[in-house]
């Protein structure tokens, strides 16, 4: 390839981001519809870049352009400079941004609901003129509404996949508790289950209506299962007797102190620690009425219970609230 006159040693930001565009979509015409721009100015771009790295990005001999060899470790570098810009731009947006107007949030629900209602009573009463939009969904739902824009904020579990768009910052833990209803099959048993014991069982389980999840099940033991949208349905239906399933241990908490749901010791259900981050775009810098929703939920949920603060799980069987 003949290069270029190299009018400017200094790529461009806009340069390295339709790069990355590029290598991330795998075609010209991909990034140039996720970008919104002509398919030559995309083509053009990344000539100029080429030009003024001096080598070559792309093999453009078939039909999809591929990284050459140079694109590969060129690559590593445009992520780490455009994310040391936006990073940049957002302290610097930061700096100079006022109290929010508005403010979307995303929340998991493994987040407890005890926690979400008592720090948006006094965000209420703190920030009585920021006008709030909560969403509270399953799985890939907050890292979907974060990356796309939809919420400021996100407080839910770790990153899918990578992103250098989104930060994230763990501010707490929660964990997942197999439970049956008292009168279910399965709460009679005394003891610890084994997979035999509960695979004819109906498991309940919530379908990601992100799709970020797809064709991945976590936990899921039984040979029947219903699915649903929810998490709020799923524990209806759990303590109606329809089913067993995993459940969020801070919704479940009273339900086990009373009676009503057993925790079952089901050593194939993996119930380790449910890390909670809070997310956000690193080009959106949270204003004072985020900082301070981020740091009073960094606050409670620092302060979540273990497994073994819960009833039920310290291998008591039926416990009532009485023992």
């Amino acid at each position: 390839m003949e290069w270029m006159e190299n009018m400017d040693a200094n790529p461009t930001l806009d340069q390295l981001q339709v790069f990355l565009a590029v290598a991330e979509a795998g075609s010209f015409s991909a990034a140039a519809r996720g970008l919104n721009r002509a398919q030559s100015v995309i083509s053009y771009t990344i000539a100029n870049l080429e030009a003024q790295l001096e080598v070559p990005l792309f093999e453009r001999s078939g039909r999809q352009p591929k990284l050459t060899d140079a694109g590969r470790a060129m690559l590593s570098d445009a992520r780490r400079i455009v994310a040391d810009l936006q990073v940049m731009r957002s302290r610097a947006r930061g700096m100079k941004q006022g109290l929010e107007p508005e403010l979307s949030i995303a929340i998991s629900v493994m987040v407890p609901a005890e926690a979400v209602v008592s720090i948006l009573r006094v965000f209420g009463s703190r920030f009585p003129s920021v006008a709030l939009n909560l969403n509270v969904g399953e799985l890939g739902m907050v890292m979907d509404m974060v990356a796309s824009d939809r919420a400021g904020i996100g407080l839910g579990g770790a990153l899918l996949k990578p992103d250098e768009t989104i930060h994230a910052e763990r501010i707490g833990h929660s964990f997942m508790v197999p439970v049956a209803a008292a009168d279910h099959p399965l709460g009679q048993i005394e003891g610890p289950l084994t997979l035999n014991d509960v695979r004819e069982e109906t498991q309940l389980v919530v379908t990601d209506a992100s799709g970020l999840t797809k064709g991945r099940d976590f936990n899921v033991l039984s040979y029947k299962t219903w699915r649903v949208s929810d998490i709020a349905t799923k524990y209806q239906l759990i303590r109606g007797g329809l089913g067993w399933g995993g459940l969020p241990a801070s919704l479940v908490r009273e339900d086990l102190q009373a009676g009503r749901l057993v925790a079952l010791q089901l050593d194939a259900y993996e119930q380790g620690e449910y890390p909670i981050y809070a997310l956000r775009k690193v080009a959106n810098p949270p204003g004072p009425a985020a900082n301070w929703l981020i740091q009073a939920f960094r606050e409670q949920l620092s302060n979540c219970p273990s497994p073994d603060e819960i009833p039920g799980l310290d291998g008591g069987r039926h416990r009532s609230a009485a023992e």
